[in-house]
């Protein structure tokens, strides 16, 4: 079996994945399968993941414990990376796609300008908004919580 800390958050991870595709639908009307392994979008699996993970540890070893410390730095850190580094960079993409765009119409109009086509575009959507950290961070906690609980009730019955 694998270790239960392990498990909460590759549950924390796939639950959040899922979960964008049904919100994405609420949002544009539209099934978007894709979703399920895109990054960016509402709730962010980075947060849902060290949000159970460290829901977990400190329910489990307290949260006075070195582990629950060292969970939460991991989690402030990945978190505030998704809202930041990996949002401002999603937005470098998107203004050197257009601007390829750009580039490619001025050198159809002007021979002179030689431009080499990108083959695809840089991808966009890589981090998050604040609010959906804040949505995968719920989720984590509820995750961590239920994942605590179920493991303290398996515990009790098995006696250890």
């Amino acid at each position: 079996m694998l270790n239960r800390v392990l498990t909460t958050a590759l549950i924390g991870i796939g639950t959040a994945q899922f979960l964008k595709v049904p919100l994405n639908y609420l949002e544009t009307g539209k099934w978007d399968w894709s979703k399920m392994i895109g990054t960016g979008d509402m709730p962010s699996s980075h947060s849902a993941a060290v949000t159970s993970l460290t829901t977990y540890i400190g329910l489990r070893s307290g949260f006075k414990s070195v582990d629950f410390g060292v969970s939460s730095v991991f989690g402030m850190i990945v978190m505030y990376d998704a809202m930041g580094i990996r949002w401002k960079t999603g937005e470098i993409a998107i203004a050197v796609n257009a601007m390829n765009k750009q580039l490619e119409q001025l050198s159809s109009h002007h021979p002179e300008v030689n431009h080499q086509k990108r083959e695809k575009e840089l991808e966009e959507m890589l981090g998050h908004l604040p609010i959906e950290v804040a949505g995968g961070a719920l989720l984590g906690i509820g995750l961590g919580a239920v994942s605590y609980l179920t493991d303290r009730k398996i515990s009790e019955k098995s006696g250890t």
